[in-house]
């Protein structure tokens, strides 16, 4: 019997949309050319031994095309972490932290396993195609300074001789399943570790005060989990790049954020409250070389401040 499809939800950023059929055993993805290169680029890391969906069928019809892959569960581990805590403000279960150091290890060898030396040229490229870079400083140009970039270019040379690997680029766990990892729309190439290391840490850009989040003592096991893989097949420990891989994401979650209308207060806010996690970002990484995220305020202790902040169009 062929398949009818159900809409999901559009595709971020990229023409298209993800449908799932009626048992929810297979998705269809669909889109335009940028399409084509991502079944084509999860064709190429499936035979790598990355743990992905692999493709059951693709077809094109003029500029779109759609393939099929199969689902990986019926719950990310964000769905399990957000259904565990009922909406409440607490920590994700520890089992979701074993699940997501589980998934991010096997991606993390599988990477490592097919890693390449790193290049300046590969490592400018990373900057700006994860950090999106272009529309950052587009939609902030007071951030796109002589500090920014002194800060960025610091960030490079640590990286210098770390290897890269074939990368997911929104790595987290709303694409982390049991069985492997999802949506590999926005990829390239990054420092081994880019992926999977701030997985955790990355909850804190979300400024929530509803829903889960990860306690200092289990943002350590985890680290500790992926360490432990890393060394079997790099023989040495990528979370000291760690603040290295905060600063990218502290752009790549800038990006996109600056509201057609400024006039929309809520959408304003957003992106006052990540310009200013991303110069807090700078700050601790010129001041002490790391990046703490336990130290973001969330978006409801930073609404009263931002009065006094609002970037506008000055």
């Amino acid at each position: 019997m062929k398949d009818e499809w159900a809409f999901v939800k559009k595709r971020t950023a990229a023409e298209g949309a993800v449908w799932v059929n009626q048992d929810h055993s297979r998705y269809r993805r669909t889109g335009d050319s940028r399409l084509k290169a991502e079944a084509a680029f999860q064709q190429r890391i499936a035979a790598l031994g990355y743990p992905v969906p692999v493709v059951l069928e693709s077809a094109s019809d003029g500029p779109e095309f759609a393939f099929v892959e199969p689902s990986l569960g019926a719950a990310s581990l964000h769905d399990v972490a957000w259904n565990a805590v009922d909406g409440a403000h607490l920590p994700m279960p520890d089992t979701v932290v074993d699940d997501a150091a589980a998934v991010g290890a096997r991606l993390l060898e599988a990477q490592a396993e097919h890693a390449r030396p790193a290049t300046r040229a590969a490592l400018r490229s990373w900057v700006e195609e994860a950090g999106w870079t272009g529309n950052v400083f587009a939609e902030n140009p007071d951030l796109d300074n002589p500090r920014t970039h002194t800060v960025l270019s610091a960030a490079l040379d640590r990286l210098s001789h770390t290897p890269m690997c074939w990368a997911h680029y929104d790595y987290g766990l709303p694409n982390a399943f049991l069985a492997g990892v999802i949506d590999w729309q926005h990829h390239g190439l990054a420092p081994v570790g880019y992926d999977t290391y701030p997985t955790l840490e990355i909850i804190a850009f979300k400024g929530g005060n509803k829903g889960y989040y990860a306690t200092g003592a289990q943002r350590a096991k985890y680290t500790a989990a992926l360490d432990e893989a890393a060394l079997r097949v790099l023989g040495s420990r990528p979370s000291r790049y760690m603040p290295e891989f905060l600063l990218i994401k502290a752009l790549f979650f800038l990006a996109l954020m600056k509201p057609a209308d400024l006039t929309d207060t809520a959408k304003a806010l957003k992106w006052d409250y990540r310009r200013a996690l991303f110069t807090m970002g700078v700050e601790q990484y010129e001041r002490a070389g790391r990046i703490d995220t336990a130290t973001f305020p969330s978006l409801d202790d930073f609404a009263p401040q931002s009065e006094h902040c609002r970037t506008g169009d000055a």
